[in-house]
Order: structure tokens, then C-alpha cells, then sequence
């Protein structure tokens, strides 16, 4: 298996992580799946999913939450960390997810869209005496039993549409359609002309229809 970066710095992001799921959580008093939002926006969890050594080796969890809150909470005062010896769930959450991550090489974005940081801290009780190998397990089989609506299904059914009063106001076919809300087709991939009609339609923007809009961004 291909992991998401060099085993060098899976200590140190383990270590970083956890504690800054920890002073977040406990001292700062973030509610655990809020955090989690903002460590996806804020771009800090992209470079955890790439290594970078600045980030995962270069920052401790109270400076990655200080960086964390200061672009997305400007003006917020957080606490100074209190020390104790004791390791909480949230530390152990932080700790087990990094090398969840690490280990299967998935976006922390698709992580918590399945699975809340919430969640994996309430796994703590089951898991944290436990060999990694258990916590890893468990969570690819919480990942891959959830089955996600495509974003195009979510922002039709709010709009109050059927698949064939979008196909008949859009000019896309039902068929097609049919087939980018059952993954069979990916819409990511799916032609200019094609996206701007459906978007148009749906009054939203071409990128709100994209499953993966950095990807398809960066390439």
C-alpha cells in the first residue's frame, strides 16, 4: 500500500495533531466537528495529507491551532494550554486519525464527511488500548459503508426538481443525469457545455456541482 507521505514524519503529525485536537477541544473550547471544519478550510489539513514537514514537523499543536483560528476566527483570544499528564480522547482521536490518514492516504475533507471528528473521539472507550491495526479497520469499514447523495442530487432535490424536470428545463438528458447521481458516471470529468446547463438550471455555480473541485481545479 502506498501511504500519504514518508513514515518519517508519521510521529510528528500524530503527535501535533493530537495535541492540537486536544487544546482546541479542552481548552479552547471548539466543539470537536467545528474544529474539524476548520482545519479542512484553513488548508492546515492539506498539508498534514502531504507531509509537509514545516506543518507536521515544524508547528505544535498549539501553534497549529493559532494559525488555524487566526484565518478563519480573526480577533478570537485563545487560552494558554493546560498541562496535565493524562491523555484525553480528543488527544487519542488525534493521534489514531493522523495515522489513519497516513495510512490510507485519504483527504481529511472525505474522512470527516463520513466518519465526524466526533465520532472518532467517542471511539476512544473501544479502541485506545487497541493495536492501531483495530482502529484502522474499523474506520475503513464505517468510510466504505457510508454511501454518499452526489452533491447534483442534494442541490436538485432542494430545488424541488425531479430528474425529469431537470433533464427537460437543462436539455441534458434524464439518462445522463441518471448516471452522474449514481457514480456511474463522474461528474468531474463531465464536458463544459454539460455542467453550465445543469448549473444554470439549478442556479448555482458549476464548482457546487463538482465532487472534488480542488482536484479538478489543480488539474
Amino acid at each position: 500500500m502506498i501511504h500519504a507521505y514518508s513514515e518519517l514524519y508519521l510521529n510528528d503529525a500524530q503527535n501535533h495533531l493530537a495535541n492540537a485536537i486536544d487544546y482546541a477541544v479542552n481548552d479552547c473550547g471548539i466543539d470537536a466537528d467545528r474544529f474539524a471544519r476548520l482545519f479542512v478550510q484553513s488548508r492546515v489539513a492539506r498539508q498534514f495529507e502531504t507531509g509537509n514537514p514545516a506543518t507536521v514537523s515544524g508547528k505544535s499543536g498549539e501553534e497549529l491551532v493559532t494559525q488555524i483560528v487566526a484565518r478563519l476566527m480573526p480577533g478570537e483570544q485563545l487560552p494558554k494550554p493546560r498541562f496535565s499528564e493524562e491523555r484525553t480522547p480528543e488527544y487519542w482521536a488525534g493521534w489514531a486519525l493522523a495515522y489513519y490518514q497516513w495510512y490510507t492516504a485519504k483527504r481529511f475533507k472525505d474522512i470527516f464527511t463520513r466518519i465526524p471528528l466526533s465520532e472518532i473521539i467517542g471511539m476512544y472507550p473501544v479502541f485506545h488500548e487497541m493495536d492501531l491495526t483495530n482502529f484502522v479497520e474499523s474506520m475503513e469499514r464505517r468510510y466504505h459503508s457510508v454511501v454518499l447523495e452526489t452533491k447534483l442530487k442534494s442541490i436538485r432535490e432542494a430545488r424541488g426538481l425531479s430528474q425529469a424536470e431537470l433533464a427537460e428545463q437543462s436539455g441534458v438528458k434524464k439518462r445522463m443525469i441518471q448516471l452522474y447521481e449514481q457514480k456511474v458516471n463522474d461528474i468531474d470529468k463531465a464536458q463544459a457545455q454539460t455542467l453550465y446547463k445543469l448549473s444554470r438550471t439549478l442556479g448555482c455555480g458549476i464548482e457546487d456541482l463538482l465532487e472534488h473541485p480542488e482536484e479538478s481545479k489543480d488539474d
